[in-house]
């Protein structure tokens, strides 16, 4: 159940009865008073309604209000009679699972009788999840944003707060670039059925970039994709609800290529995915797909057919594969594995066995010599042999293939102690690197030295600001952690002997930190990235001449841009301008306020006759 100074706060902006006083003259602070009392009253109403349905009807999944502004549309599409109407209804949306639908009748009933008993004011819609999916189908976008809009006074499994959090991200996405956006969809587990309170949210927006003439398609990917990412904090705070938003923009001709090309997760989005906005492609792309008639193109089928032209080679190899299959790769891929935990790049076999021996065995003296000529013998003399011929499947006789058996399991638990060796060696230096450049780059962005002021600022500056979703924090907050607290960090300090179960618990958690740290790091920079791009907005002006179109930038000096020609105003004159150093002085503006050069539009106008100055 939503708290309950949501719900007050929701029921006075949506829903407010008129006041009746006999013609007597009623004052503004009494108009007040009477409009609370009413609201107070229907939120006592609408928390009795809830409380009973969910008490019997165990399996309800949501229960919303839906907001007034939107009641009249809800009205119109559910028929409901003027007479009723004009008793100002308060329209409560209820959400049944699909498996119950041969029962919705008797629920509705049963849910109707509820509702009366508390106020005949209360109006109950029961609807399942594949009833409010089929008006985004119909296109029916304005009653699906009504009924998705409604607040949440219980959501099982947080379905309808999700809709509600992506309506509102479309909303403003739309409102900024309504021109660009062909489509806004939602998709992934919530419109399969299979959602769980920590589901993200999968939403589809695909940008028409075929009309785009005065910027480059990946500039104008970047820019959107910057802007509507920024949105997704806005919504979460206006929408009220914790809700993971998984945002995918696509351009339209890439989009399109990639359903030529049988791309699945194009297919999936398509089968499964459910408009909330579409300009007319979409819903046909998606009758197309259930007709059978997107089809992959030539070259995709022969990319997938390709595969079968290594039939002959597979039976030629079935023999050798049954007898050396597992013991090659068995032992290869781990000594592999152990070279790139060393820092070594992957390679082939024969640069496996010979780096194995000149790193492990000759200059870390860590491995014996034995066990090189182990993974020798197999890789190269008896698998390599075979590929050229020198070795035939009636040269592997029992008595070899056992003792290279057991020679290879004994291989492979040496390099279970091996690899321990080398995590002592190199966790210490990990989590150092780790740490260190996480909270480097977080003392630059927030201009603070202390950890513990570091982490502060991040929660004030862009958690609770909404620019990133809270398990950022925790990341942050985890790799600290690791970098004080681990115990195998402190015994190698100390070069104390660790025992395997404590470093490879130890390995997990310095593992564990890297990912942590990677998300927050490339979300970081995504954002320095969009920072960037809006400072240059900020500088940035259009000029629209009769014939003639160009970009100006006031920095400390004026320039604009006109076609692949950088010029530049000194002292009056029009000068070639770098492209260099235009960029060099809109990053030193960055984060400043720009003051409009009212001498240069003279020179401008100069240059350009009469124009008009577009932000």
């Amino acid at each position: 159940m939503a708290d309950s100074g949501s719900v007050e706060q929701n029921l006075k902006s949506s829903y407010v009865p008129q006041v009746k006083t006999s013609g007597v003259p009623v004052s503004g602070q009494l108009k007040d008073a009477i409009k609370k009392k009413e609201a107070e009253k229907v939120k006592k109403n609408v928390d009795k309604f809830v409380e009973e349905v969910r008490k019997k009807f165990k399996f309800i999944e949501g229960v919303g209000i839906v907001p007034a502004q939107a009641s009249k549309l809800v009205e119109n599409e559910f028929d409901i009679k003027e007479e009723d109407r004009k008793r100002e209804l308060v329209h409560l949306l209820v959400v049944a699972p699909e498996k119950k639908n041969k029962d919705l009748p008797k629920i509705k009933v049963e849910l109707i009788k509820i509702a009366a008993s508390i106020n005949n004011k209360l109006w109950v819609h029961l609807i399942t999840p594949m009833d409010f999916w089929g008006m985004g189908l119909d296109s029916k976008f304005e009653v699906f944003e009504a009924l998705a809009m409604s607040y949440p006074l219980f959501d099982k499994n947080g379905v309808m707060a999700a809709v509600r959090i992506a309506q509102i991200h479309k909303s403003l996405v739309l409102r900024k670039f309504e021109k660009y956006v062909t489509t806004y969809a939602i998709g992934g587990s919530f419109v399969r059925g299979d959602t769980v309170k920590s589901s993200d949210v999968d939403v589809f927006i695909i940008i028409d970039d075929t009309d785009v003439k005065r910027m480059g398609r990946i500039e104008l990917l970047e820019k959107l994709r910057g802007i509507i990412y920024s949105y997704i904090g806005e919504a979460i705070a206006m929408g009220g609800a914790k809700v993971d938003l998984n945002v995918q923009i696509y351009l339209l001709t890439d989009f399109w290529e990639s359903v030529k090309d049988a791309h699945p997760v194009m297919f999936t989005f398509i089968r499964d995915g459910i408009p909330l906005y579409d300009r007319g492609a979409f819903l046909p792309w998606k009758s197309l797909l259930k007709s059978g008639r997107i089809k992959p193109s030539p070259e995709a089928i022969e990319m997938f057919m390709s595969t079968g032209d290594k039939i002959q080679e597979a039976v030629d190899r079935k023999i050798f594969d049954i007898v050396m299959h597992d013991l090659y790769w068995g032992t290869l891929t781990p000594s592999q594995g152990l070279l790139m935990l060393y820092g070594e790049s992957p390679q082939g076999p024969k640069d496996t066995v010979k780096r194995l021996r000149e790193v492990f065995v000759v200059k870390e003296k860590l491995l014996e010599n034995k066990f090189a000529d182990i993974l020798e013998e197999i890789a190269i003399k008896y698998y390599k042999g075979f590929e050229h011929g020198k070795v035939k499947p009636g040269d592997i006789d029992g008595k070899v293939l056992d003792g290279l058996v057991k020679d290879s399991v004994k291989y492979v638990e040496r390099l279970k102690e091996l690899r321990l060796q080398i995590d002592q060696r190199n966790q210490e230096k990990g989590i150092d690197d780790i740490y260190d450049g996480l909270f480097s780059m977080l003392s630059a962005l927030l201009k603070e030295s202390d950890e513990v002021k570091i982490i502060k600022a991040f929660d004030k500056n862009f958690i609770k600001e909404g620019k990133f979703p809270k398990k950022y924090l925790e990341n942050i907050k985890f790799v600290a952690k690791v970098n004080k607290e681990l115990d195998i960090i402190k015994s190698l300090k100390k070069g104390e002997k660790v025992d395997k179960d404590k470093a490879v618990k130890s390995r997990r958690y310095v593992e564990k930190a890297r990912k942590l740290s990677s998300v927050v790091t490339n979300a970081l920079i995504d954002y320095t990235q969009r920072c960037d791009f809006l400072s240059m907005d900020r500088a940035r002006f259009i000029v629209k001449a009769k014939d003639r179109t160009a970009e100006v930038f006031f920095l400390e000096d004026v320039f604009f841009v006109e076609g692949a020609k950088v010029k530049k105003i000194i002292k009056g004159k029009i000068v070639v301008g770098e492209s260099q150093e235009l960029e060099t002085q809109i990053l030193a503006q960055k984060d400043k306020d720009n003051k409009i050069d009212v001498g240069a539009l003279g020179i401008l106008r100069k240059e350009f006759g009469e124009f008009e100055l577009v932000y």
